[in-house]
């Protein structure tokens, strides 16, 4: 029997078997063609945008956790989107019912630069009337007892001597429009209140520019209002579910952005201002740092007058809204219902907001207004009259 392949000697051929000549040229043609398979698909790697050929895929990016938090720890509002100068940050603020969009710088908290600046931006700030908090730079009363409200007032100390009909004009929401503030600025009569948004980065210059023009000066609180957060007054907005001392860290906020105001007033706020175990530490607080606070008027569950009657906060509310209705002939109709009020009682207080219509009818009734014989008189002038009876 002839041997098999594990039989026969090693080095000897099986006869009639096939050569082996063919193995080495066909090892190296496989060979090859790998090697050219490997190098085609680099090629196509380098080349291609898509070497994955139309296989789905995705980027993602992966944020720092931090600037994932509310911007206020807690109110549903657009996050920043973009830095502005000297280190702001822009910040949308939308109006839910009518979807309005308003971007406004917000600034940091102040440090002693900043300090400095607002003391050299216009009119002085009195050094005695600030005390620093971790937000930087708050109204406090001074040690002789002077308060914030006297020492920035622009009422005139003879005034409450005077004959003829007084008026109060409050106009709010200066400061986010440029424009807007310009012109109320320029057009408004001197003896006009005016009520600041506190967003504005350049918020201490504004507020500086309205006083060194004659002006007396507020600052707006945003509060919540019922449609809250549909309706979003902005970062750090006072809530009645927070706590109380959540509460007036967030008033320190809002007390920093600029100095030289009399007083305070609500920035919406219906909800807020309605719930007396939220607003009455909040008042009480304006109270012990010598500001005043002003009622807007328009919410007619507002219970700050017995709030700031059980806290002896000085407190003043507005008889009429005088662009409730923006249309230049309600305005006009609100305006001679303010004087007719006046006339009756000697005093009357409107307030109104920053609409054009609004300041254009304003000034147009002030100018003929004092032919008659009546007086535009800032918000202060009441808490002295109201001193001196």
């Amino acid at each position: 029997m002839a041997p098999d392949d594990l039989s026969k000697p090693l080095g000897l051929k099986r006869s009639g078997g096939p050569s082996g000549r063919w193995i080495l040229p066909l090892l190296l043609a496989v060979s090859g063609a790998c090697a050219a398979a490997i190098l085609a698909a680099l090629a196509w790697v380098a080349i291609v945008d898509a070497p994955l050929g139309g296989e789905p895929s995705a980027r993602a990016a992966i944020e720092d956790p931090a600037t994932m938090l509310p911007a206020d720890g807690g109110a549903s509002v657009e996050k920043p989107q973009k830095q502005a100068s000297s280190g702001s940050q822009i910040v949308t603020v939308i109006d839910g019912k009518s979807g309005a969009r308003t971007e406004v710088a917000v600034r940091p908290g102040a440090d002693d630069a900043d300090r400095d600046e607002m003391a050299g931006a216009g009119s002085s700030i009195d050094a005695r009337l600030t005390e620093i908090s971790r937000h930087g730079a708050i109204p406090r009363i001074a040690d002789d007892g002077t308060r914030p409200l006297e020492a920035y007032s622009r009422a005139d100390p003879g005034a409450a001597d005077r004959k003829g009909p007084q008026i109060v004009i409050v106009v709010g929401g200066l400061g986010v429009s440029a424009t807007a503030t310009g012109e109320a600025v320029t057009k408004l009569p001197k003896g006009a209140t005016l009520a600041f948004v506190p967003y504005s980065a350049e918020l201490p210059r504004w507020t500086a520019r309205a006083r060194d023009a004659g002006f007396e000066v507020l600052l707006q609180l945003p509060m919540e209002p019922f449609d809250y957060p549909d309706n979003d007054p902005g970062p750090q907005t006072l809530l009645s579910s927070l706590r109380p001392a959540e509460n007036l860290d967030r008033l320190y906020w809002f007390l920093s952005r600029t100095q030289g105001y009399v007083g305070v007033t609500n920035f919406m706020g219906a909800r807020f201002t309605a719930n007396a175990d939220a607003f009455r530490p909040v008042i009480a607080e304006i109270a012990a740092r010598g500001l005043l606070y002003f009622d807007d008027g328009k919410s007619s569950r507002s219970i700050t007058a017995k709030a700031a009657a059980e806290t002896k906060s000085a407190y003043l509310k507005a008889d009429i809204v005088i662009d409730a209705k923006p249309n230049w002939a309600d305005i006009d109709a609100a305006l001679e219902q303010l004087e007719r009020t006046a006339t009756d009682k000697g005093i009357a207080i409107g307030s109104a907001g920053v609409l054009p219509v609004t300041i254009e009818r304003i000034a147009r009734w002030a100018r003929a207004a004092e032919g008659r014989g009546v007086r535009i008189v800032p918000l202060s002038t009441l808490v002295v009259r109201s001193k001196q009876s």
